[in-house]
């Protein structure tokens, strides 16, 4: 799919500086209400989930000419993580008062409002929700705040496994067997999911110490020796080239060879933080939310502050791996 027929139009390679005035906004009347907390592009279908702390999930259908509103579901509580299945059939939204809600398109009207099947998944918020098959069958994950695992076969309202973790969930992600969760405190467990209620292997992550990208700094122009640095809000890898995107709360977005440890693109501001991205299923569309992300706390969450979502379309070479790079 591509954003006005411009999947083959040729980009720049001779400059690291991007251009976004051919990315599409959704119309401000569709958008979120509050903050946007995750989005998620569906693996199957050219359709785009957004959460929001307004408790809405919203449903977008993305096409050459951007994305409309399709449907929407209201959680219990602020909605914290989205996941889709791997058929991108159903949808799972994990919110702030521990409740999983799960929608089946394949039931639902053509569009418009649609009901949750929701069931008490934790005691505290569930931040990651993701599906995985094993033994033929569909089974989700929740991560919450609770310090714990659950694994539910949607048969019924008990899951069917609970993992311990040592901290709270804080990210969460699934490849073929494998479930590797992030904590508190820097803690990564890894899961075999043939024996999912049990931890394969603990480490303490250590990116405290050293890094390999400088991103999101800009010098102070009152202290020439001190830079400003912004928090990093969102990572997105690029489904085909195997690339990443990188968000912060200064507004601005990067794509980034790992490989090579070079950045191909960054892109000036958007006018907002950015809190949430994502790829299309094709890598031919860079989806990123604008909102507020208390970087300044209170004070600066105000009524002016703009909620945008908006579709950058990949053009030519933004987010191939430099010629040469060996992949690890």
């Amino acid at each position: 799919m591509a954003l006005f027929g411009q999947a083959a139009a040729p980009a720049s390679t001779s400059s690291t500086t991007g251009d976004t005035s051919k990315d599409v906004e959704v119309p401000a009347g569709q958008v979120p209400s509050d903050s946007i907390s995750d989005l998620q592009f569906s693996p199957t279908n050219d359709f785009l989930a957004v959460g929001s702390w307004d408790k809405k999930v919203y449903i977008y259908e993305v096409g050459n000419n951007g994305a409309v509103g399709k449907w929407m579901f209201e959680c219990q509580g602020h909605v914290l993580g989205l996941g889709w299945s791997k058929d991108g059939t159903r949808i799972a939204a994990g919110d702030s008062t521990g409740m999983l809600n799960i929608v089946d398109f394949r039931t639902a009207p053509a569009s418009g409002t649609v009901p949750a099947q929701q069931a008490k998944a934790h005691e505290s918020g569930i931040k990651c929700v993701r599906w995985f098959q094993t033994g033929g069958k569909d089974y989700v994950a929740t991560g919450s705040w609770d310090k714990t695992v659950k694994f539910w076969d949607l048969q019924g309202a008990e899951p069917v496994g609970t993992l311990q973790c040592q901290e709270r969930v804080y990210s969460m992600d699934v490849k073929d067997q494998l479930l590797v969760i992030a904590t508190a405190e820097r803690h990564i467990h890894m899961v075999n999911l043939t024996n999912p209620t049990t931890i394969y292997k603990t480490i303490t992550s250590p990116l405290n110490l050293n890094f390999s990208f400088k991103c999101h700094r800009q010098p102070d122009p009152t202290a020439r020796e001190t830079a400003k640095v912004y928090s990093v809000n969102a990572i997105s890898f690029h489904p085909q080239h195997g690339t990443f995107s990188t968000a912060g709360s200064d507004g601005t977005f990067h794509f980034w060879d790992k490989d090579a440890k070079h950045r191909l693109k960054g892109y000036p501001e958007v006018g907002g933080s950015i809190v949430a991205t994502g790829f299309s299923k094709d890598g031919n569309i860079f989806a990123y939310a604008v909102s507020y992300d208390w970087s300044k706390g209170y004070g600066g969450n105000t009524a002016q502050y703009p909620i945008k979502i908006k579709l950058h379309p990949i053009l030519g070479e933004e987010c191939k791996p430099r010629p040469g790079s060996k992949k690890r």
